[in-house]
């Protein structure tokens, strides 16, 4: 089986990827035999985050340099991922996801979607190639549609305001327990709450598990 491309926004939930979602998604591959890799943008962060005190810090940092930290080093610039090589892509939650991939926490639903985000999703809904959103990052998965014209079915659990949003880009929000994940049929795209709605590391960690069974299952 070609691997899964698994993208990080950072390290760290407050200005990039978040840490136990992103290894709750290798985690979850594993235990299904896929074999994963890793991407991110080679570009700065939005923001530093203290993550003690969540205040603003001056210290720059780079996406992919942070997303290095989870992937033990073994992570490439997403402007070399070739979709033709991949079985599927996973974009794990955190705030980097709409700080450093789009610039939702800013913009709301007139957001701008950086450029090779905005190239592998686009490429990849093209093709249907599966993809799975986790936690935050169904609000990208609709921008990034948007303009294409492609309306998504998407879940980030049941909260209104940003289910709103994402009817607002043109796609549809569909409520969904966070033990769940709700698979478009038409689209081959994956998504579960996790932390949008989990109130413990198992009951993300599950919901994340269900995700990779049913982008399993669409190989």
């Amino acid at each position: 089986m070609k691997p899964v491309a698994i993208v990080l926004s950072g390290c760290g939930r407050a200005d990039g990827s978040e840490i136990s979602e992103a290894v709750f998604s290798v985690l979850s591959c594993s235990q299904q035999n896929i074999p994963v890799c890793f991407y991110a943008p080679d570009m700065m962060q939005a923001d530093t985050r203290d993550h003690l005190s969540g205040k603003s810090v001056p210290t720059p940092r780079n996406v992919l340099i942070e997303g290095a930290r989870i992937a033990r080093g073994q992570i490439r610039s997403l402007n070399h991922l070739d979709i033709d090589h991949h079985s599927a892509i996973l974009f794990p939650g955190g705030l980097g996801a709409v700080k450093n991939w789009c610039s939702y926490h800013m913009d709301g639903i007139n957001c701008r979607v950086q450029k090779d985000i905005l190239r592998v999703i686009r490429q990849a809904l093209a093709v249907k190639l599966p993809l799975g959103f986790i936690c935050i990052s169904p609000v990208l998965a609709a921008r990034a549609a948007q303009d294409n014209g492609i309306s998504l079915e998407l879940t980030i659990g049941e909260n209104a305001n940003v289910a709103e949003d994402i009817k607002a880009m043109g796609s549809k929000h569909v409520n969904c327990d966070v033990r769940h994940a709700h698979l478009d049929t038409e689209h081959r795209v994956v998504s579960t709450p996790a932390y949008m709605l989990a109130r413990s590391p198992e009951e993300s960690y599950t919901g994340i598990f269900e995700l990779v069974k049913i982008i399993r299952s669409l190989q």
